[in-house]
């Protein structure tokens, strides 16, 4: 006797475990390729020292993303997640993160009701609105949320090494070594992520891009206002003359203090950045673990003509507080 086919429901299932898989398998490896070169002093050294050459080091680093924007439904996506890919210092496409995310958003939202034996309940549009809120909230909140954090930690570590960076091309400097030279030494004697991106920067310098133009894309990358400020300092020195390293240090020190200024601030500010944070995270985190594990609390009253109502109300008040919020803990210096 012919042993019975699966059902569609099982069928879906199968194919969304096959390809969820896949993309974990595929996430894994690169997440371990970037893993093992962390451990040179930098990328871009430990890339050199595998034999990569100038330009294929340059591309890896620095890949040239303007041919993902793709369909213009997805290019402002592409656009507004490319820049904070590369300032988290993430090898991987926009356009490919964002499959990741999309397949993870569909694979919730089609295996969730499976596994919780709830797919009968799904007929209404709010119920259907409920359930692709939850999984867009993992399949992309989580993702842009962690992707962040990792951004706003590599700037920090940046910023953080980016005076003694200064240092040492001011030592080169006043050791006669030309600008270009002294920028080398910096990809030597620091580690990541500074040692990394200024050798982006030598590197693309040496494929015929302008000082000014390269500093620029450093600046671009990294979004830091003390990288601004020193990619203004070598262009007014480029076109007006005079002594450079003197410039530098005289900024290497206002950078100092500004930064010295910034931790005052912080630490004053720290308690109600820590209490807007947990007031922003916590609505949400409790509606995905209340959803997760007993969604029957919501899909019971998600036929009542104001629930869609109610949402749309809690939902507009809970961004006003979180913008609100933003705006009183985020002191400028």
């Amino acid at each position: 006797m012919d042993a019975a086919l699966p059902s569609l429901p099982m069928l879906v299932f199968y194919v969304l475990v096959f390809g969820a898989v896949l993309l974990f398998a595929d996430f894994a490896m690169n997440a371990l390729a970037a893993r093992r070169q962390t451990r040179h002093v930098n990328r871009r050294l430990g890339l050199i020292a595998a034999g990569k050459s100038r330009g294929e080091v340059l591309q890896l680093l620095r890949p040239d993303r303007r041919a993902e924007a793709g369909h213009a439904l997805i290019a402002p996506l592409v656009h507004w997640l490319e820049p904070k890919l590369r300032q988290a210092g993430l090898r991987i496409g926009a356009t490919r993160m964002l499959m990741y995310m999309a397949g993870a958003t569909l694979a919730i939202g089609i295996l969730f009701p499976l596994v919780a034996e709830l797919s009968g309940r799904f007929n209404s549009l709010s119920a259907m609105l409920l359930l692709v809120v939850f999984a867009a909230g993992l399949g992309f909140g989580v993702p842009v949320f962690v992707i962040n954090m990792k951004a706003a930690k590599r700037i920090k570590a940046f910023d953080k090494q980016f005076p003694v960076a200064l240092d040492i091309f001011v030592r080169g400097l006043r050791a006669g070594h030309p600008v270009s030279a002294a920028l080398d030494l910096l990809t030597t004697e620091i580690a990541d992520p500074c040692g990394s991106e200024f050798g982006i920067v030598i590197d693309e310098v040496n494929y015929g891009l302008d000082l000014r133009e390269a500093l620029t894309n450093l600046s671009d990358r990294i979004g830091s206002q003390d990288v601004q400020m020193f990619t203004v300092c070598v262009a007014i020195q480029s076109e007006t003359g005079g002594n450079l390293a003197e410039i530098l240090e005289g900024l290497t020190k206002v950078i100092r203090e500004r930064m010295s200024m910034v931790m005052k601030v912080k630490a004053l500010a720290s308690e109600g950045k820590m209490t807007g944070t947990m007031l922003s995270i916590l609505p949400l985190f409790t509606f995905s673990i209340v959803f997760s594990t007993s969604p029957a609390f919501y899909l019971d009253v998600s036929g009542d003509p104001w629930f869609l109502p109610g949402v749309g109300g809690i939902l507009t008040l809970y961004l006003l507080g979180v913008l609100t919020i933003r705006k009183l803990v985020d002191l400028k210096v």
